[in-house]
């Protein structure tokens, strides 16, 4: 169901949710006062941090109960003081009660410095927030003039790319002609798997609820997998993917996903994978985890292309590839 089919009688339909990220400087304040005047995006809630690097005032109208402001365009905004699932339970009971008007999606603007993994995380791993909330995607906005220097100087841009569902390249016409070419690497190297717009004109703002988080078509699942040989190692985070002829016996894959899940948490910041069973060698699994959550393994119809092989991707901070291939392939002979 898209958003535009989501009724206000049916408050239980999960609501999109998008993080934008990036660094300072990054302009994700200015991209978000353009797109917000997109048709697409009325009747959306837009959450931002109070220590946003520039404010929305030249789009407030009027203001609603509490925090919460109505946008120009037809959006809600709410300035984020405190915790962000207190905020978040607020506004869905708000929602709920007809006390503010009712919202569609939601998107969450973080403050430069932020890691977008805590707030993936406190929308996955809640138990009432994951079941009102699906997340749609996480974008991450890198400044062209100044962005390889940020990376290298800046772990926590260095996470918001490597977690990114897709990387937007800004400011593109204030860099130097080299510039745009060496970031572009700097981020495949953090994200191989992440499609890279480079050129903001090229990014539809209709688009940024899609589901980039977890696909939902087949055809996207091999989008999401991305090159299954991709093998990156930056200063302090490794992507890498390996293949498996070998289907594996559900039990096994519940093994796997159980250690990866207690041995790797921490340290596995993305895991997606699209996985042959024995017991059903036709209609392959998709994995996804972030940190220590697991989303519930789906089911697709049918293989989403010729390649029938196991492919899982992963993201990590300080877990030697060895460490997980060995135990997957450890699984594989114990299951012959």
């Amino acid at each position: 169901m898209s958003p535009a089919e989501i009724q206000p009688d049916d408050p239980l339909q999960p609501i999109p949710l998008v993080i934008l990220s990036g660094f300072l400087g990054a302009g994700k304040t200015t991209r978000l006062n353009r797109w917000l005047k997109e048709p697409a995006l009325a009747d959306t809630l837009v959450i931002i941090n109070e220590f946003g690097e520039v404010g929305l005032d030249h789009l407030l109208v009027e203001e609603a109960p509490g925090d919460v402001v109505l946008l120009a365009a037809g959006c809600l905004c709410c300035t984020m003081r405190g915790d962000l699932v207190a905020t978040l339970e607020d506004l869905l009971r708000r929602r709920d009660n007809h006390r503010i008007r009712f919202f569609r999606q939601v998107l969450i603007e973080t403050t430069g410095l932020a890691d977008p993994l805590p707030i993936l995380q406190s929308v996955l791993q809640h138990p009432y927030l994951s079941k009102r909330f699906a997340v749609a995607g996480l974008i991450t906005l890198v400044d062209a003039a100044h962005g390889a220097e940020t990376l290298t100087a800046h772990p926590e841009a260095r996470r918001q790319v490597a977690l990114a569902d897709a990387i937007l390249i800004t400011k593109s016409d204030l860099a130097s002609p080299k510039a745009p070419v060496a970031l572009k690497a700097a981020v495949s190297d953090l994200n191989p798997t992440a499609p890279i717009i480079a050129n903001e004109a090229d990014f539809d703002a209709n688009t940024l609820f899609s589901h980039r988080f977890a696909p939902r078509t087949e055809a996207a699942i091999e989008a999401w997998l991305g090159n299954a040989d991709a093998a990156t190692h930056g200063s302090d985070i490794d992507t890498f993917a390996f293949t498996s002829a070998e289907p594996i016996p559900e039990a096994s894959l519940i093994v796997f996903q159980e250690a990866m899940r207690v041995l790797h948490g921490p340290r596995l910041l993305r895991l997606k994978g699209l996985i042959a069973l024995k017991e059903d060698p036709d209609r392959p699994v998709v994995i996804h985890h972030v940190q220590s959550i697991a989303h519930r393994p789906e089911r697709l119809p049918r293989w989403p292309g010729r390649d029938r092989r196991t492919r899982i991707v992963f993201i990590t901070q300080g877990i030697p590839r060895e460490t997980i291939t060995r135990f997957w392939d450890a699984l594989v002979a114990a299951a012959k």
